[in-house]
């Protein structure tokens, strides 16, 4: 099978787009998407970077393929992936019956039957 690394890993790498979670974070937090971009080189980039789409974390080589890809109908589906807020690790837990909430506690002695 084509995108598979080796014959251990079952992990296909050739399409992968950023989470939704990670998009979340580069949208409410410019320093995190400055943190991401940083990260890629701009002479290595299509367009040397100057075409990026934050909802889909795409680069593109020019500005008729990005305004084409705005309009597409993958830009306007992540949009409203993107509308729903990311699940949060106390949401799962919740989810599964574990919280935080201890109830009241009381004070009265267990009585214990000899």
């Amino acid at each position: 099978m084509p995108a598979i690394r080796g014959s251990k890993s079952k992990k296909k790498t050739r399409r992968y787009t950023r989470d939704l979670d990670q998009i979340h974070a580069d949208l409410n937090s410019e320093a995190h998407l400055a943190r991401y971009q940083k990260t890629k080189a701009a002479e290595d980039l299509p367009g040397l970077g100057q075409w990026y789409c934050k909802e889909c974390a795409k680069w593109f080589e020019g500005e008729a393929n990005f305004m084409s890809h705005r309009r597409g109908k993958n830009h306007k589906r992540r949009l409203r992936q993107l509308r729903e807020e990311p699940h949060t690790q106390k949401e799962s837990e919740a989810a599964i019956g574990l919280s935080t909430d201890n109830g009241k506690r009381t004070n009265t002695v267990m009585e214990v039957d000899d």
